[in-house]
């Protein structure tokens, strides 16, 4: 059975910075893509980075230049640095894995505020 399990999610202040990671356990095969979402109370979520197997990323319009995706195909995990974050980054934030299935983690809040 493939868990995706979150980390690094907390409370930071405005201007400061987060790092998440999301790890595969189980037989989960070839991963195409991996990626972050995101939802903020009364949202839809939204596809925050996202990258290819082959190294290709991007990213929505309102982190560019402020969050980096990365991997290490190796441990099948995925990283998400949050720099410069703003109250507006504040969501619950959940990995994605695609693979022959779509695979979800459970979420890891992120709250940024004074």
């Amino acid at each position: 059975q493939v868990q995706l399990v979150e980390s690094g999610g907390g409370l930071v202040q405005p201007g400061g910075s987060l790092r998440l990671s999301c790890a595969a356990s189980g037989s989960i095969g070839r991963i195409y893509a991996m990626a972050w979402y995101r939802q903020a109370p009364g949202k839809q979520r939204e596809l925050v980075a996202r990258i290819f197997s082959g190294g290709n990323t991007n990213y929505a319009d309102s982190v560019k230049g402020r969050f980096t995706i990365s991997s290490d195909n190796a441990k099948n995990t995925v990283y998400l640095q949050m720099n410069s974050l703003k109250p507006e980054d504040t969501a619950v934030y959940v990995c994605n894995f695609a693979s022959t299935l779509p695979y979800w983690g459970q979420g890891t809040q992120v709250t940024v505020s004074s």
